[in-house]
């Protein structure tokens, strides 16, 4: 899979960063690029914060992700469908590992 210099990946581990998060995308969407996000370990919290909301309804369903076994370690997994996460949207690492491989500019968080 070739990188495409107009994707921005972002690996969020963190959720003390939301802001800079949403600021980043919205950014990302002014210049026409595309954003593909992973939420793994603590940052699995951010499902439940207000701005996260504002990302599962700007970033298309199959490039918002959340680790499946971060959020379960977390205590959330019988809960992702009353958050309105989906199942497509609930991935393993393999989806950081396609992410890593598919975009041009990548950020941690």
């Amino acid at each position: 899979m070739s990188k495409d210099p107009d994707k921005l990946g972002i690996f969020v581990t963190s959720p003390i960063h939301i802001n800079e998060l949403v600021k980043i995308v919205e950014a990302a969407y002014r210049k026409g690029k595309k954003v593909k996000i992973f939420f793994t370990f603590k940052s699995t919290h951010l499902v439940v914060h207000p701005d996260f909301q504002k990302l599962r309804n700007r970033i298309p369903e199959e490039d918002l992700a959340i680790c499946v076994a971060a959020f379960a370690c977390e205590g959330y997994e019988p809960e992702y469908h009353n958050m309105g996460l989906t199942e497509k949207q609930m991935r393993t690492q393999a989806f950081h590992g396609e992410l890593i491989e598919e975009v041009g500019k990548y950020f941690v968080l």
